[in-house]
């Protein structure tokens, strides 16, 4: 095998000193978006709030500029409080789980040797001796541990800032859409960066540590690393289906009873479940988006990672070769921070009609980037040629370029489903306008016309992630698939921006009405939100492609790991366990709909017992319980949260053990097939139903005005669509791409064991 041109002096500086300056980075868009005063501070410009011009537009309607920030700072507060309540007392539940699965990690794992001691004949060469079981079983639960904090981290991190921000970009929204757009932007910034550069930065760090004890068992190092992605996706899971649960019960009570019953508007204060619902952008499409995107980061790098082990630069112990999913990250980092320059500071958002391609530019500009610069990090930090493993056929030979045009293949599949994704949600085009022209004859036409919206959006995605699959396991075996789901993961740092953008944009709506700003500033926020739902629904898109790149790396990695020559699904164990993995999309879909269906029935009765018996709420005379409402949403969504997790995290585990690594490896495949394109159906129809609701709402064309205004039936009927859709895009759309996800990892951590002592059920059988 030849030598790489870096060294690997050069690797240990240029990753985490590529993380430094993305923190750094971070730190500087959070410094700028602080300049933005919300009370409470004294600004050297007066009345300008720490900037050259006055907030307060010369047409601003109602209200002194005391009045309307302190009425904004107090709303802040309420939201932040809200936020923070949730999660505090989400993750006291998650601690006494991650204590209580690191421990079934150590004794599953621990038992596959006895907890010896003694070092064992290594698998690359049984010559040499390598890590003992017990130090294999500390080390995976120190990496679960370790990943698990680290994206709880992640998750907490984003509420800051998100809750930080949106007040700010409210007050912004008041002197300009540009002004609103760049806190907005610069805030999810703070929040993709600091994700991104700190997941990355640990995970290397970690990979360090654990090589003093492995030294050049590279097999054995990185095995024990999948335990960083199984701790990260875990948080995740509960992360989403918690969050989305939480968010989706607010949102359905709030526009049930507010819009379709008083018919009063969106976000208005006398709903007593708007503080709720604000509550919920933060908790589920910031925190849980977070925590989920880095758990998508985590197992796709354990993935490459574990593969690379097998490979000929693992047994040949090249520390640069084995280090470039690590690098495809790096550069990632240096991309995105060039890349948001161009939304920051080389283009100046002056209208609402400019804010949508400025996101999607962000899109097309870093993948261009992307694909130069892991050309260049292909060439100089892999061999030019090297050998990588085949299950059940000859070792492949590949070269530098190979992997690099499956790299290319990830990331500009996920361009294409990015667009497709946009074309299906946005009500730029066609499919969301005939869903909007459907609610003329009632709800049931445009739940209809929505539904086939959903289903035909999958078409184009699974072409695109097939494509892929096969152009990179062609060039490069599953190691190929595992980087091509990092190139998809590649810009992360943007895709997150862009993904915390939305949320913070229809958080400062909200703010904006309920501190009784004037409509011309409601309007920008919309503006910025209906661009945020669309680049959303984007983000989703990615998320689900990268989760089937994913899955297919890490079903191979566990096929490799748990001795499998050859999956057949001829065969009746694995037979059935591909049929009942088709399933489990579906059942799990079926129970995070109903949690959230059960908490927003919650949700609507006491929302109406406010209305109907607090005298006063209507006229503005009374204040409603609002904290009554966010204590609703936070009970149900912890109560509801654990069957669907449990769901997940057990069924692996429950298989393995009992019907043996076959049967497992037909559910993993069975599971992602189906739930791939369930998801993409589910994100995309409540998408759409979204923005078709929007539409009518901002009756910009004439089409739009002739299905509007806000209370007519059609409208009516667009809210009801919009409400159905709400737990598909934000709960069991997202949440199924971390369920492929998360059994597949966890089926690969445990398979040491599913391949010791698995199958005990079917042993007794025969």
């Amino acid at each position: 095998m030849a030598e790489t041109i870096l060294g690997a002096t050069f690797v240990t500086i240029f990753i985490p000193a590529s993380c430094l300056i993305g923190i750094l980075f971070a730190l500087l868009q959070w410094y700028v978006v602080s300049l933005v005063k919300v009370g409470g501070g004294s600004s050297s410009n007066g009345n300008k709030n720490g900037h050259s011009d006055y907030l307060l537009d010369s047409s601003e309607e109602g209200g002194d500029e005391a009045s309307v920030i302190e009425k904004v700072k107090s709303i802040q507060e309420a939201i932040s409080e809200g936020a923070e309540s949730f999660l505090v007392t989400e993750y006291k539940y998650l601690a006494i789980f991650m204590s209580l699965f690191s421990v079934i990690i150590f004794l599953f794992l621990g038992s596959v040797g006895g907890f010896s001691t003694d070092l064992v004949p290594c698998t690359h060469d049984s010559a040499e001796l390598c890590s003992a079981p017990l130090a294999n079983a500390i080390f995976t639960t120190i990496a679960f541990i370790l990943g698990a904090l680290t994206s709880t981290f992640s998750g907490y991190l984003g509420m800051k800032i998100a809750t930080y921000a949106n007040a700010r970009t409210a007050l912004e929204a008041r002197k300009s859409v540009g002004q609103a757009f760049i806190v907005a932007f610069r805030s999810g910034a703070v929040m993709g960066f600091s994700l991104a550069a700190s997941g990355l930065l640990v995970l290397f760090i970690t990979i360090l540590l654990f090589k003093i004890y492995y030294g050049n068992d590279w097999v054995g190092l990185y095995e024990a690393i999948t335990g960083y992605g199984l701790g990260g996706s875990s948080v995740a899971l509960f992360g989403r289906v918690g969050g989305g649960i939480y968010t989706k019960a607010a949102d359905v009570g709030a526009d049930l009873v507010g819009k379709v019953e008083r018919n009063i508007p969106e976000d208005d204060p006398r709903n007593p479940a708007v503080i709720a619902d604000n509550v919920g952008d933060n908790v589920g499409d910031i925190a849980g988006m977070g925590a989920d995107l880095f758990g998508s980061f985590a197992e796709s790098t354990c993935a490459a990672l574990v593969i690379s082990s097998i490979s000929s630069f693992g047994q040949e112990r090249s520390f640069v070769a084995m280090s470039y999913p690590l690098l495809i990250s790096a550069v990632g980092i240096i991309v995105c921070l060039i890349t948001a320059l161009f939304a920051t500071d080389l283009f100046v958002i002056k209208n609402v009609d400019q804010i949508e391609p400025a996101l999607k530019r962000q899109l097309v500009i870093s993948t261009v980037l992307m694909t130069l610069g892991v050309f260049a990090v292909s060439y100089v930090a892999l061999p030019s040629t090297f050998l990588i493993n085949v299950i059940g056929k000859e070792s492949l030979h590949a070269k530098w370029w190979h992997v690099w045009l499956c790299v290319a293949s990830g990331l500009w599949a996920g361009l294409l489903i990015g667009y497709v994704t946009e074309y299906f949600t946005s009500n730029t085009y066609s499919p969301v306008r005939e869903v909007a022209d459907a609610c003329k004859t009632g709800a049931a036409t445009n739940i209809i016309f929505g539904m086939a919206l959903g289903y035909k959006s999958v078409i184009v995605p699974v072409f695109a992630i097939a494509a892929s699959i096969y152009l990179s396991f062609t060039f490069a075996a599953m190691y190929g698939i595992a980087v091509a789901a990092l190139g998809m993961l590649g810009t992360l740092s943007t895709g997150l921006a862009i993904d915390a953008y939305g949320p913070i944009s229809d958080n400062a709506g909200g703010i904006a009405e309920m501190a009784g700003m004037n409509h011309a500033v409601r309007e920008r926020t919309d503006a910025l939100d209906a661009a945020g739902n669309t680049t959303a629904a984007i983000g989703k898109g990615f998320a689900i492609g990268s989760a089937a790149l994913v899955s297919l790396a890490l079903f191979g990695a566990y096929v490799s790991r748990a001795g499998i020559s050859i999956v057949n699904v001829i065969e009746a164990q694995t037979f059935v366990g591909l049929i009942v993995g088709a399933m489990l999309p579906y059942w799990f879909s079926a129970m995070t709909m109903k949690s959230v269906g059960t908490a927003a029935l919650a949700m609507v009765e006491e929302v109406r017992r406010q209305f109907n018996t607090m005298d006063g709420i209507m006229e503005g005379r009374v204040k409603p319980d609002y904290k009554r409402c966010v204590a609703i949403s936070t009970d149900a969504s912890l109560r509801e949260m654990i069957p669907p997790g449990a769901l997940v995290m057990l069924t692996p585990i429950i298989v393995g053990t009992l019907f043996g690594v076959n049967t497992l490896a037909g559910l993993l495949a069975g599971a992602l097939v189906s739930g791939v394109q369930i998801a993409i159906s589910a994100s995309n129809t409540g998408g759409a139903w979204d923005n078709a609701k929007k539409y009518i709402e901002a009756g910009v064309s004439d089409h739009a005005k002739s299905l509007g205004p806000k209370g007519s039936d059609a409208h009516k009927a667009a809210v009801i669509g919009d409400t159905v859709g709400d737990p598909l895009k934000d709960t069991s759309g997202p949440s199924l791409n971390i369920l492929i996800k998360l059994m597949a990892v966890e089926s690969l951590v445990f398979a040491p064991f599913f391949a010791a002592h698995g199958g005990i059920l079917l042993k007794y059988l025969s």
